[in-house]
């Protein structure tokens, strides 16, 4: 059997001693040789990672542009004594940004989180969802979805991004109006 080496031992030592003293548990390992340690610098590793062909990368809102859309939607609507809630949602239909207006209904804010997912996740604004339920009527059962005229996507190179969605206003009419106000603040 080869004998560890003075450095092996003392590696192996030190971890074990670091693993008590952390309150570790299981099998720890670390056997490590000065050249094996060197023959692994952080240059290949990150060329390994960037030759992986089973990745994908995908552009987001950042979350000052969904403030400011946000901001713009709930702008759009108190200029017509509307009184709503605003909701961005990024890609995956994460909440990025609420606002609640002064005064907006309950319902409101969970209706606009709805209305931004089913946006984002069709890339349809939502009111042209709502004519598919005629041909489509379970459609409405999909968990998290509202399809209700208020939601409107935001697009980067034709692929959705995210979706902005409004409640509170007599009409769903109303809400995409105010919900395309804000797409329409981040083109500037």
């Amino acid at each position: 059997m080869k004998k560890a080496s003075s450095r092996t031992r003392a590696v192996t030592g030190g971890a074990l001693a670091a693993a008590i003293a952390l309150g570790g548990f299981g099998a720890y390992s670390a056997s490590a040789t000065d050249e094996e340690t060197a023959a692994a610098p952080a240059a290949a590793v990150a060329k390994a990672d960037a030759k992986n062909k089973n990745t994908t990368r995908s552009t987001h809102l950042t979350i000052e542009a969904a403030t400011k859309a946000a901001q713009a939607t709930l702008d759009a609507a108190e200029k017509e004594n509307q009184r709503v809630s605003v909701a961005v949602v990024d890609r995956n239909g994460n909440t990025l940004v609420t606002l609640r207006g002064d005064g907006a209904g309950p319902q409101s804010y969970e209706a606009a989180q709805k209305k931004a997912y089913t946006a984002v996740s069709w890339n349809a604004p939502t009111s042209e969802l709502a004519k598919r339920l005629t041909n489509a009527p379970t459609l409405k059962d999909i968990p998290g979805t509202l399809f209700l005229g208020g939601g409107a996507p935001v697009t980067a190179k034709g692929a959705p991004i995210a979706g902005i969605g409004v409640a509170g206003a007599p009409s769903g009419d109303l809400d995409e109006k105010f919900a395309q106000a804000g797409v329409a603040s981040l083109g500037k």
